[in-house]
């Protein structure tokens, strides 16, 4: 059987080179607002099917869809496709309110369909070679993991955005970003931190969340502050600290991650020709201090489909993560397979933003994470309390 897939959004079409390196899954349709970006790229790519109306694009023989539209719009567009009998691969979040998280959990377990995130950042080599490190014992016991997403695009906020003054075509200004990421405060965009060092405590969950910002320096006239600092304390009482800066002026740097455990510790490059790196208690010379190690000194422990992965497959995006990721999501569709980042860890990943802005708006005060796992809706988990 090959899985028919719809892609909604054209940014979607970063997973195309995924689909189109797996033999039983073809990209059949795109669907976009925008005609000449949706007529553009359905050429370049040989898609066959096109829609600018989403509920067309559903009712026809597509087996699942991709979701890669504006974040508002990602929920109400899954429980479509779920009601519609379609398997969904959603770019994050996964929502934008808790009831919507809420609704997203309570839609996934009515239909029998596969809902999967498509948090591509779980995919990087680096962070699955740690990964299998973790699963071996090599760091002993972890306790603390650090995210950080650091992302200047002021540009891409109405008013910032100076490339189409003048341009007819002024609908490509990516205006919703001024009220859901630049117009919120706290960790709006949480799961590229969150994600990855969830990796590496498996098994465990976010408890409570708390957040601080910096203040507004840069640009005061945006509700997002400078930087945001959040808290992730787990079950167990192990620690996550994730940072969000889209604001200042700096260098992007969104893929930084550090673990610490009682047996070793990991931490990625900061730039400027700084490498990932490790150090390895098990590894160290007695009566040396300790020392990092690069971490390609350890390439063994890289999983095996990324050891033998063609030429073709690793240059999909993402260092490779957007074929192996698009793999997982058809395994799920087409053979059972549980998916990879299932509708759980989406809205505990999502929530971890939402807490997060009642959080810093209420001084840092540490929020309660609701357990999507459980039956009980959020506002009786609450009360029980």
């Amino acid at each position: 059987m090959t899985l028919k897939v719809g892609i909604v959004g054209a940014r979607g079409l970063s997973t195309l080179l995924g689909f189109q390196a797996i033999p039983d899954a073809e990209v059949v349709a795109l669907c976009d607002l925008h005609e000449g970006v949706l007529k553009e790229q359905a050429e370049r790519f040989g898609i066959p099917h096109t829609y600018r109306i989403y509920e067309d694009m559903l009712e026809s023989d597509i087996d699942a869809v991709v979701i890669a539209t504006p974040m508002q719009l990602h929920l109400q567009q899954t429980i479509q496709a779920l009601e519609a009998g379609k398997h969904v691969l959603c770019e994050v979040t996964a929502g934008v309110t808790m009831d919507e998280l809420w609704w997203l959990k309570e839609a996934a377990e009515k239909h029998d369909k596969v809902y999967m995130m498509a948090e591509n950042y779980c995919y990087i080599p680096e962070v699955q070679l740690i990964t299998n490190m973790v699963k071996q014992g090599l760091f002993g016991e972890v306790y603390f993991g650090e995210g950080e997403y650091l992302h200047e695009i002021k540009r891409l906020v109405s008013g910032f955005n100076r490339r189409f003054e003048g341009s007819q075509d002024s609908s490509r200004k990516t205006s919703w970003r001024n009220y859901w990421q630049y117009g919120k405060r706290g960790m709006f965009y949480p799961t590229h931190s969150i994600g990855p060092v969830m990796q590496w405590f498996k098994g465990d969950r976010i408890k409570e969340v708390c957040c601080v910002g910096s203040g507004w320096h840069t640009a005061p006239q945006l509700r997002q502050e400078d930087t945001s600092l959040t808290l992730c304390r787990l079950e167990s009482g192990k620690l996550i600290k994730l940072r969000l800066d889209v604001v200042s002026e700096r260098p992007h740097n969104m893929s930084y991650y550090t673990l610490q455990g009682t047996q070793g510790c990991y931490e990625a490059p900061r730039g400027l020709g700084d490498t990932h790196k490790l150090f390895l208690k098990s590894d160290q010379q007695e009566g040396r201090d300790p020392e990092w190690r690069p971490l390609s000194d350890y390439s063994e422990y890289l999983p095996e489909r990324y050891k033998t992965a063609t030429e073709g497959q690793r240059q999909t995006g993402h260092w490779g993560g957007d074929f192996f990721i698009v793999q997982d999501f058809v395994d799920a569709a087409l053979r059972g397979v549980k998916p990879a980042i299932d509708v759980y860890d989406a809205c505990e990943w999502t929530a971890v933003a939402l807490l997060s802005e009642l959080s810093v708006m209420n001084g840092g005060r540490m929020m309660e994470m609701p357990d999507f796992r459980k039956d009980l809706p959020y506002s009786e988990q609450i009360i029980k309390l």
